[in-house]
């Protein structure tokens, strides 16, 4: 968000910006008229306190370090009332420490703002940000950041009024309370005691939270009839153990404040759980996603609908890509990387792999068109532009379709979305209408004759729809042609065509048995003159 405020701003700076005079202008212009002076780069801050998030940070590995001289630099010291009530910098960092060991609280990194202007949605001045809690002499004060400075220059401190009340604790109890930091082994800046509470908390979360997933999955699975197309137990098995992870996580975020450990500790284990949290969703999601596709491709292979299931996996992979991707990102800002230029060079990565996949991207849309509009499926005899065949796979990129010559025809689903498909398998039935030729020998009452035979013929079959037809259509040189009409009510392509030769076949026999010729053309054969 932060890098789409300073764009805009640099575009609106670069929009009032007076434009540069033409040559002959410039050249008129007098020549001493000095030169602006330059405008300072910005310098960033050496103690990283541009953020609530990097202050705190920081000020945690200098408390690691019990250096209070370097961790002093990231508190707004009040100033000095007198003397004898005077209270350094490194005295309030050791006493903060010491409060936050003795049941103090911040909030974990992730919650923390990663922005220069930090939250603006609270309740709080937009120069102020609420990071957690201390407790002196019985009361709870809040641990507030203050900004000073403005632009790139501003900074965050421990705000002046949490200051004012470390100076006005009283010493003697703070001294008395003391602070666990120090003691026994270190550990990366804490007590190996400290360490070893907070994994103890986590693997009790997690042990406890799994066996009872595994008690509910192992009582579903004895209560289901088919455990393996069962769809709540397939939910189950893929949810329960990434989500017993994902809820011993949240168990320990709500349990590390009641352990007598350190702050030092006790904020880092937070800030590195919050890739355990990561792993937690993205484990979920991907068996999650697994479970829901390995369901539909089952139930789609038992109806067939091959095309369906190229659509179901190409989801699956896309989905898990994201899944991962995000992760990623989440898990390399907890290491404290920063993405957004990595984003940014994705994004126009991502502009010119566009620009040069267009067909591709255009098959992947036309195959998504096509399974949508369905105008034909797998099994199907079609007719695209001049290729005629069976429909064999309608795949992620491209169809393929089995010619009557037993070829294969590749089609790219781009181009096939976009052609005149006529699928033949979807008749609802068969039309005959072959011309029948009779002989030009018969007479006017044969020829009537002609006519009735073969429409009852036509009529008289069970197959033959109602409103079959005869009619004479023409006479010619050769004989009279009989056009017939009728539908043969079948969707079988082979079973019509059995129909249609008992027809062809019927006619010929009634014709033959009236004494009724057929015209077949004759050669003239045109001898020389002798």
């Amino acid at each position: 968000m932060h890098y789409f405020k300073r764009l805009t701003a640099a575009l609106l700076l670069a929009l009032t910006l007076p434009l540069p005079l033409p040559l002959s202008l410039a050249a008129a212009a007098p020549a001493e008229a000095p030169a602006a002076p330059a405008t300072p780069a910005a310098v960033p801050d050496r103690f990283d306190r541009a953020t609530p998030r990097s202050t705190i940070t920081a000020l945690i590995e200098a408390l690691a370090k019990h250096d209070y001289e370097q961790a002093s630099n990231y508190i707004d010291v009040p100033p000095e009332r007198s003397p004898r009530q005077r209270t350094s910098g490194t005295e309030l960092a050791r006493r903060l420490q010491v409060l936050l060991d003795r049941g103090g609280s911040l909030e974990p990194f992730v919650a923390l703002s990663n922005d220069p202007v930090g939250r603006i949605n609270d309740d709080l001045d937009v120069d102020r940000e609420d990071v957690g809690s201390i407790t002196i002499q019985g009361k709870e004060v809040p641990v507030l950041l203050a900004r000073s400075g403005t632009g790139d220059q501003a900074i965050w401190k421990v705000a002046r009024e949490t200051a004012s009340q470390l100076a006005l604790a009283n010493a003697d109890t703070v001294a008395r309370a003391g602070s666990t930091t120090g003691t026994g082994t270190m550990l990366a800046g804490a007590p190996a005691r400290d360490w070893l509470l907070l994994i103890g908390l986590a693997a009790a979360s997690f042990a406890g939270l799994w066996l009872l997933a595994s008690i509910v999955l192992l009582v579903v699975r004895r209560l289901v009839r088919d455990p393996e197309t069962n769809s709540l137990y397939l939910f189950l098995q893929a949810s329960l153990p990434p989500f017993s992870l994902l809820f011993a996580t949240g168990v320990f975020y709500a349990w590390v404040e009641e352990l007598p450990v350190g702050i030092v500790a006790r904020q880092t284990f937070l800030r590195y759980s919050g890739v355990v949290t990561a792993v937690a969703f993205v484990w979920f999601g991907l068996r999650l996603v697994d479970a829901i596709s390995d369901l539909a491709i089952s139930r789609m292979e038992r109806r067939q609908r091959r095309q369906v299931i190229s659509v179901v996996t190409l989801l699956r992979r896309t989905v898990k890509v994201l899944l991962l991707a995000f992760s990623a990102v989440g898990i390399l800002d907890t290491f404290g990387i920063n993405v957004t230029t990595g984003i940014a060079a994705l994004g126009v990565g991502g502009i010119a792999l566009a620009l040069g996949a267009q067909k591709t991207v255009e098959n992947l849309v036309g195959s998504v068109t096509v399974i949508a509009d369905r105008p034909a499926q797998i099994g199907d005899a079609i007719k695209v532009g001049t290729v005629t065949g069976t429909v064999e796979d309608i795949g992620i990129r491209s169809t393929r379709i089995r010619t009557g010559e037993r070829t294969i025809v590749t089609i790219p689903n781009g181009d096939f979305s976009a052609r005149q498909i006529e699928n033949l398998t979807d008749r609802d039935r068969f039309q005959f209408n072959p011309v029948i030729p009779i002989s030009p020998a018969v007479t006017a009452a044969q020829l009537q004759e002609a006519v009735a035979l073969i429409e009852g013929v036509l009529t008289a079959h069970e197959n033959v729809a109602a409103g079959a037809r005869a009619r004479l259509a023409n006479i010619t040189e050769r004989g009279f042609n009989i056009d017939t009409n009728a539908y043969i009510a079948l969707q079988d392509g082979d079973a019509s065509n059995d129909v249609r030769a008992a027809l062809l076949h019927g006619i010929f026999a009634a014709l033959e048995g009236a004494g009724i010729g057929l015209a077949f053309p004759v050669p003239t054969v045109i001898l020389p003159a002798q």
